[in-house]
């Protein structure tokens, strides 16, 4: 349901409104434009001039102002029909879902806030839509979940005649070590563990040899053994475990605890999985939630009141 303000002293109001958020932290005016009302809720110009920068730092493209205000439109609608249900991230869900994100980029919290501040983005708007995504993402898989499950014979048969080449997987049984390098030390500490980790790859001939050897040398840890599918591992790294010996070490690799490898116990043929079953079960799955998602989302807009002042 869309509507026009009635009046101008109504934008006024709704602009002011918000002037003490929008004051904190930023050069905006103290009544910042409202452009639109989503159920009582205001969007500014603000809000859009943000969310554009964000777009364009993630797209390196100028976005369309319209898209923009339809995409904070629609975070409005999904906060507002994830609240009906009771879901509702705190504060400190959002911060360690932004957390995690800056792991994943391999940067600290405090980096990724100084990037996005560079640019002259609030870390509040990248969080927002952090939050949207939470909440939609837990009420589309929670009202959903029956319809949304992909059977192994459609699976199958989606696969069609590419499957019958490629009708195994494999297990590989392996157990993580990490050369601890203390944090602050220096890139010649780390060096050091990483000359000491390819002498050993020399060295270490089976699981139980890398056992002996690690658990009983100082600044070293060897992890419980985990198995894993080739659906489940990288490209990258299927090749590395598909060309070595069992018994033997990966390539060391730097990582925030240390100097990593990890010893290959066992590499086995199953029927679990494969990468190419694995490919065809997300695909499918995206086109239902992506399906369920855009119907439910008209639904909820189409339901909504979303108000514009008479001069936009």
């Amino acid at each position: 349901m869309t509507v026009a303000l009635p009046n101008r002293l109504s934008t006024l109001i709704l602009g002011c409104g918000v002037a003490l958020a929008l004051a904190l932290g930023s050069s905006s005016p103290a009544c910042a434009q409202v452009v639109v009302m989503v159920n009582g809720e205001p969007i500014t110009n603000f809000d859009i001039e943000q969310r554009s920068k964000l777009l364009m730092l993630s797209t390196h493209k100028q976005p369309d102002r319209k898209d923009v205000i339809n995409e904070l439109i629609d975070e409005k609608v999904k906060l507002r029909e994830g609240k009906k249900f009771s879901i509702d991230p705190s504060v400190s869900d959002v911060d360690q879902s932004y957390n995690a994100m800056a792991g994943r980029m391999r940067i600290s919290p405090d980096a990724l806030t100084k990037s996005l501040e560079s640019q002259g983005i609030r870390p509040d708007t990248l969080k927002a839509r952090i939050k949207t995504d939470m909440v939609w993402s837990n009420l589309i898989r929670g009202r959903y979940k029956e319809s949304l499950q992909i059977g192994e014979k459609e699976v199958a048969a989606a696969a069609g005649e590419d499957e019958k080449s490629n009708t195994q997987g494999v297990e590989y049984k392996m157990q993580p070590i990490v050369l601890i390098v203390p944090r602050g030390s220096g890139p010649e500490v780390t060096e050091a563990r990483k000359k000491e980790a390819e002498a050993l790859r020399a060295r270490i001939q089976s699981c139980t040899e890398a056992n002996a050897f690690f658990k009983a040398m100082p600044n070293a840890a060897i992890r419980e053994s985990v198995s894993k599918t080739s659906a489940d591992i990288p490209p990258s790294l299927r090749e590395i475990l598909d060309g070595m010996q069992i018994g033997h070490l990966t390539p060391p690799e730097v990582t925030k605890q240390g100097v990593e490898m990890v010893v290959l116990c066992a590499r086995e043929p199953t029927k679990v999985d494969t990468p190419k079953k694995k490919e065809i079960r997300e695909k499918m799955f995206n086109e239902k939630y992506t399906a369920k998602s855009n119907s439910y989302l008209r639904e909820a807009r189409g339901a909504a009141m979303i108000e514009y002042p008479k001069s936009q």
